[in-house]
């Protein structure tokens, strides 16, 4: 029945990727067209919006790159070494994800401050037509991406990534038309800080969320005293300990402990009761059970006292 479960869960995820595969190849193909005019007109232009959110895109591609390549390596089976596949390559995607954000924002966050002390001229123009091109080439991806399975922690990485590169072309071009009406150049590097603020919000979200997996933490609102107290009381279940509950990938949660259940219980329709109700009530399919007679006697292994030891 393990097996079954196992490659049920298999198929199920390598269907999973391939639905999620076409978005992410139609978002990766938008931002990278779009990329190498925005870095044209940012320099032509004098703004750093611009080049912050080209630079941005370029990480987007890079995210979008790489969550493809996860896709790939987390759709192949178990073999060899690796037993559980290779699933945590997209949770590898997402802290890589989040890491170039904070990155890429912490830089942004250094030019706009230098620019706020000494602000050079800005093209408005150019700046309002590139990033009204921007918010349609972003919606477009942002909508191919919302098509994908956003509980995969991968595809959410760069959901956010695509999603804070549309509200700063928003915000750039609200400072492109403060610069055309007013003259104040100082908005450019002002929404540079605004842009900054999001990839960092974005990003210290993805390293948090990626590190609870790698930490093997219980799975976000899965709480391990519940499903111990609910095993408890469980028909014929004296004792629940060595719990374990960890999160191997994206909503692939597994569950092991060691149960003690009355002498009179059958051990089997024991563990087969407890692993429908974890399924029904707690969406774990993968555990695994110990389950022994309570007060029963352990086998004790001691050294033969006949053994001479080694000289």
């Amino acid at each position: 029945m393990a097996h079954d479960h196992a490659a049920h869960a298999h198929h199920a995820h390598h269907v999973s990727a391939d639905a999620d595969r076409g978005p992410l190849t139609t978002a990766f193909a938008l931002i990278v067209v779009f990329m190498f005019a925005e870095v044209a007109a940012g320099i032509l232009a004098h703004s750093l919006a611009l080049l912050a959110d080209a630079g941005h895109m370029l990480t987007d591609a890079g995210a979008l790159g790489f969550s493809l390549l996860a896709l790939r390596l987390a759709a192949r089976p178990a073999a060899g070494a690796m037993t559980f596949g290779f699933r945590r390559v997209e949770i590898l995607s997402a802290q890589a994800n989040g890491v170039t954000l904070l990155l890429l924002g912490a830089f942004i966050l250094y030019g706009a401050i230098h620019r706020l002390i000494s602000p050079p001229e800005v093209r408005g123009a150019l700046v309002l037509v590139v990033a009204l091109a921007g918010i349609a080439v972003n919606l477009l991806a942002t909508w191919s991406l919302a098509r994908a399975n956003r509980g995969s922690l991968n595809i959410e990485g760069s959901f956010q990534h695509i999603l804070t590169d549309l509200y700063a072309f928003i915000a750039t071009a609200i400072a492109a038309v403060v610069i055309l009406t007013t003259g104040f150049e100082r908005a450019d590097p002002l929404v540079s800080l605004l842009i900054a603020a999001l990839m960092i919000r974005s990003g210290v979200a993805l390293v948090k969320a990626s590190g609870r997996v790698f930490l093997e933490a219980a799975p976000e609102g899965l709480d391990p005293q519940g499903v111990g107290e609910a095993l408890v009381a469980q028909s014929g279940v004296v004792e629940v300990h060595d719990l374990h509950v960890w999160e191997v990938s994206s909503g692939f949660a597994a569950l092991s402990a060691h149960v003690l259940v009355s002498a009179e219980s059958n051990c089997h329709l024991a563990r087969r009761e407890m692993e429908a109700m974890l399924h029904e009530r707690f969406g774990v399919d993968h555990t695994t059970l110990q389950v022994d007679h309570a007060g029963g006697d352990l086998l004790a292994i001691e050294p033969s006292r006949s053994v001479s030891a080694p000289r």
